[in-house]
């Protein structure tokens, strides 16, 4: 059976967001063995976000040697056997370390995936970066609800995880195997790969428009359970639709805006999207009933869907420097907001109330709008004198 380039980047995607999800739907499980507080439980955190800001600095120019296969075989199951490892480790330090060095992979991992991604949509002359996210939502989404599933089964967190790499390395050694490097685009820059990627001035508008997304999904998936228990006091079972309709209207817009971004091009979808998500924020801010604010999180899950994966294409494109480096560095930025948004957002929300906590990120949102006049017009942006290859679908 002949599988197409991107399907094999989709496939890796998706079993680096199942194995994450996986540990992360055990977090109760892991902070009563460890017996650790919840604020020493987020310190131990922390470890995945320092490792990932360290490889994403400095990673760069090790991928381009390796190349997109073995990168791939490295990070993807690498990552996977550092959380299937975590449950055994006796102490939180252990944890830590474990994370950090899964922090590691999981940037280079960002970079060797999106890169590649780029280099295909230049190649077959089709948008796939919002697919390969989507598969990443979709991953996610679907180990989070098995996760649910196991655990009100009594499965252990050690034979949960156990399971979890299992699949992920039967999965991704089958479709990692036939992965082959794609040919960079014809105008990208041909210089050697400097060592440290740090963000430029140049990378601002796109970095904008990542601060905003991430700053929306951080909203919407931390804390919408608690802004539909404290401002509705509604049951567990409707305060938990608020997070179900976010994941999944980001998930699904990811998956189908492909074929709308080569119709209409990244800077009309993206507006259109910023634009929702602008929407969704005031509906949530304002809401007087369930419903609407309900809607409201629907809203900003499809708004904050597409647009990372439209600015991580437009920073691949860029000719100033290597692709791998710009892409590293946006996510560099965005990551640190990732990391940080939620609990900035939280602090408002326990001064100003948390109905503020959403209207505090609009400003941020109206400059991710206008951040989006940096993206193409139309797409997919083909390289010159790289001639279309025939499509895989």
């Amino acid at each position: 059976m002949t599988i197409a380039p991107h399907h094999r980047i989709f496939a890796c995607f998706f079993m680096f967001a199942f194995a994450l999800g996986a540990l992360l739907s055990r977090m109760p499980d892991l902070q009563t063995q460890l017996q650790v507080s919840k604020s020493e439980l987020g310190l131990t955190l922390i470890g995945m976000a320092i490792g990932s800001l360290i490889s994403l600095t400095l990673s760069a120019p090790l991928i381009e040697r390796l190349g997109s296969r073995s990168t791939a075989l490295v990070t993807v199951l690498g990552t996977a056997a550092c959380y299937a490892l975590i449950p055994w480790l006796p102490s939180a330090l252990a944890v830590f370390v474990a994370l950090f060095v899964a922090g590691l992979l999981a940037g280079a991992l960002e970079i060797n995936l999106n890169v590649q991604t780029d280099r295909l949509e230049a190649q077959y002359a089709k948008s796939y970066m919002n697919r390969a996210h989507g598969m990443w939502s979709l991953g996610f989404f679907i180990t989070a609800l098995l996760g649910a599933l196991v655990r009100g089964a009594g499965l252990s967190i050690q034979l949960h995880l156990l399971i979890a790499v299992g699949v992920v390395f039967v999965v991704g050694l089958y479709m990692i195997a036939g992965m082959t490097d794609a040919p960079a685009r014809a105008s990208a820059h041909q210089g050697e790969t400097p060592r440290i990627a740090f963000p430029h001035w140049g990378l601002l508008p796109l970095c904008m428009i990542g601060i905003a997304a991430f700053l929306v999904e951080g909203a919407g998936i931390d804390w919408s359970g608690i802004y539909m228990r404290d401002v509705f006091a509604v049951d567990p079972f409707v305060g938990g639709l608020g997070l179900t309709l976010f994941s999944f209207c980001m998930a699904m817009m990811r998956l189908f805006a492909d074929p709308v971004v080569d119709r209409f091009g990244p800077r009309l979808v993206a507006t259109g999207l910023m634009g929702l998500a602008i929407l969704g924020a005031l509906a949530v801010a304002f809401a007087p009933v369930p419903w609407l604010a309900l809607a409201g999180f629907a809203l900003m899950g499809a708004g904050c869907s597409a647009v990372y994966p439209l600015a991580v294409s437009a920073a691949a494109q860029r000719t100033d420097r290597p692709s791998a480096v710009n892409v590293a560095a946006l996510g560099q930025v965005t990551f640190i907001v990732f990391f940080l948004g939620p609990p900035l957002l939280g602090f408002v929300a326990e001064y100003l109330g948390i109905r503020s906590s959403y209207l505090v990120i609009l400003p941020i949102l109206i400059l991710g709008l206008i951040a989006c006049r940096a993206l193409a017009a139309k797409g997919p942006v083909i390289s010159a004198g790289v001639e279309p290859a025939s499509s895989h679908g």
